[in-house]
């Protein structure tokens, strides 16, 4: 193997060179090749190979060398006690790498990895776990054969839990002052931050809830105790609580991760992690608050492989995507995407982005914050302390030549007004509100503060949506509701004859909840000319929800119940999810 200077050497020089200075073979067999392969399109290393000059694992020795990576033969390798604990058995099989040298002074460690490409896995330990890394290049088969002897049974969270409760050193940690921890040792809590299995538990966690999808990781200092939770499917589930005086050294090492700043105890902050997982890439929004008993943390998981950014894919039924098309493609004025945080609407207007995003189109979007980064779009992130308000971003959007307008939150009647003038002077203008449903948006923008001729001008169309939990498809059974669970959807025995109802009974694939996934729920509401007419009238959201409904209006509670009839919901769901109807 080169040393570390032959390697900078060589780098990026050719592959019959680097195979020459290797001793795999010579000048004149590197010569040979080329002149072959001036006949035949082939690259230089299959034809040593073909030509019995060179083995495979010669040419991936040489492949390595050129990316500036030594290549190591894994044959008869053993591996220490800690080496194998020096990375958790999650990390490992995610990353598909396996640590072959470890050294606590300085915390250096040395990973075999399968591919010179593989540059995640090494960014990604050095900033979840904090290592010094040095990748190696080796044979595939020789790491698969090593992390299915070492790491086939895999630590889980209570495991780590219960090893830290027991060490005496660590269970000394604690904040030395009072409420809040204000005196607390700064020292002693980066070094318990930088313990190995500190940094495992927390590298655990966070595979742990992006492989079980959760939406969001708490981290939550209390007067007797540190808990962990995290968010599936819109509900918080509590992990193992290690043990108090950790909870400290595990903020820190969150704060070092998100590069906030550590000795800053009293502020909220925020920050970002982004990491790639199994190959998929994935960031991590990071809030810091201060709290009576330490800080508090919330990581909000954005796992950009999971989102379902297409049209066709966000759970629309084929009547409301049509409808929501034709919104979305006419020239000018403003569609409204209303729900409760948290319902789904960001993703759906990413969605509707995603297809207007073609080279003729040119799309601004101002947000707070930017979520998904997608190609092809200018997203600006707004910043109140620069005073960058989704306002001031407007009003400058209009000198930039757009074409399709995103305003993320429509919060005062500033930006209400500048999003009409911008709808007004032919762009289309897409934006969120919080209201109950979809009739109700109009009420809300006139409470702002906007003229009512002005909404008739320009508003096109309201899309009110919900998010409600699907039934598990490993533990679902069909059931009889009784006369009770009827009367929430104000259904009669003799309305749901014939009818089937589904519900889950719980399982290992759903937490024992009966619920696996979401799907959205939506009420599109167009506006017509009857309509206009009313809101000029200033008539109120019962008039108004009467003539969506005749002119074809699906509400929420209707669109639940179609999800009940299939099957992919429960009557729970939808009770819990909207409101009943007049």
């Amino acid at each position: 193997m080169l040393s570390p200077a032959e390697l900078q050497e060589v780098k990026g020089k050719k592959l019959g060179r680097i195979l020459t200075k290797l001793g795999k073979c010579t000048r004149e067999q590197v010569h040979a090749a080329l002149e072959v392969q001036k006949t035949r399109k082939a690259q230089i290393g299959v034809l040593l190979v073909e030509a019995g000059v060179c083995t495979q694992a010669d040419i991936e020795e040489g492949l390595a060398a050129q990316a500036g990576l030594g290549y190591v033969d894994l044959t008869g390798v053993e591996l220490s006690k800690e080496v194998v604990e020096s990375i958790p058995g999650e990390t490992v099989q995610s990353y598909q790498v396996v640590p072959i040298e470890y050294k606590a002074a300085g915390r250096k460690l040395k990973i075999a990895m399968k591919s010179r490409d593989n540059f995640s896995a090494v960014d990604d330990l050095r900033l979840l776990m904090g290592f010094n890394v040095e990748a190696v290049v080796a044979d595939a088969a020789g790491v698969d054969a090593l992390i299915k002897k070492y790491y086939s049974k895999q630590e889980s969270v209570t495991e780590v839990v219960s090893e830290l409760s027991k060490d005496p050193d660590l269970s000394k940690l604690a904040a030395a002052g009072g409420k809040g921890g204000a005196s607390i040792d700064l020292d002693a809590v980066m070094d318990a931050a930088s313990d190995n299995r500190v940094i495992k538990l927390l590298n655990l966690v966070l595979l742990q809830a992006i492989k079980d999808r959760a939406s969001d990781i708490h981290f939550e200092p209390f007067e007797d105790e540190f808990k962990m939770r995290y968010r599936i499917d819109g509900v918080l589930y509590e992990m193992v609580p290690p043990p108090k005086a950790l909870g400290p050294a595990i903020t820190s090492r969150i704060k070092v991760m998100s590069k906030m700043d550590i000795a800053e105890r009293r502020l909220p902050q925020d920050g970002r992690i982004e990491l790639t997982v199994g190959g998929a890439p994935v960031d991590l929004r990071v809030s810091v608050l201060p709290t009576m008993y330490g800080e508090s943390v919330v990581m909000r998981v954005l796992d950009r492989s999971n989102v379902k950014l297409a049209l066709d894919r966000i759970g629309m039924r084929e009547d409301d995507l049509g409808v929501f098309r034709q919104l979305i493609n006419k020239p000018n004025g403003i569609v409204v995407v209303t729900g409760p945080t948290g319902s789904g609407k960001t993703t759906t207007l990413y969605a509707a982005l995603q297809e207007l995003n073609d080279i003729e189109t040119k799309i601004l979007t101002a947000e707070d914050p930017v979520e998904y980064d997608i190609d092809g779009l200018c997203q600006v992130q707004v910043n109140p302390e620069v005073e960058l308000t989704f306002a001031k971003a407007l009003r400058s959007f209009l000198r930039q030549d757009p074409d399709v307008i995103l305003v993320g939150e429509i919060r005062d009647l500033e930006t209400a007004e500048i999003a009409v003038q911008a709808s007004l002077t032919g762009h289309l203008v897409l934006s969120t509100l919080h209201t109950n449903d979809a009739p109700s948006s109009v009420i809300r923008l006139v409470d702002l503060g906007m003229e009512p001729f002005l909404l008739t001008a320009t508003m096109e169309g309201v899309v009110a949506q919900r998010l409600c939990r699907t039934i598990c498809p490993r533990c679902k059974i069909p059931f009889e509701p009784n006369e009770e669970q009827l009367m929430e959807l104000a259904l009669t025995p003799e309305a749901v004859a014939g009818k089937k109802f589904f519900r889950g009974k719980g399982c290992d694939n759903c937490f024992g909840s009966g619920y696996r996934g979401r799907m959205a729920i939506f009420e599109i509401m167009t506006v017509s000319d009857e309509m206009r007419d009313q809101i000029m009238k200033k008539a109120s959201t019962n008039i108004l929800r009467g003539i969506a409904r005749r002119n074809g209006m699906r509400t929420l509670r209707e669109c639940g119940m179609l999800a009940i009839y299939e099957g992919q919901t429960t009557l729970d769901e939808v009770v819990r999810e909207t409101i009943a109807e007049d």
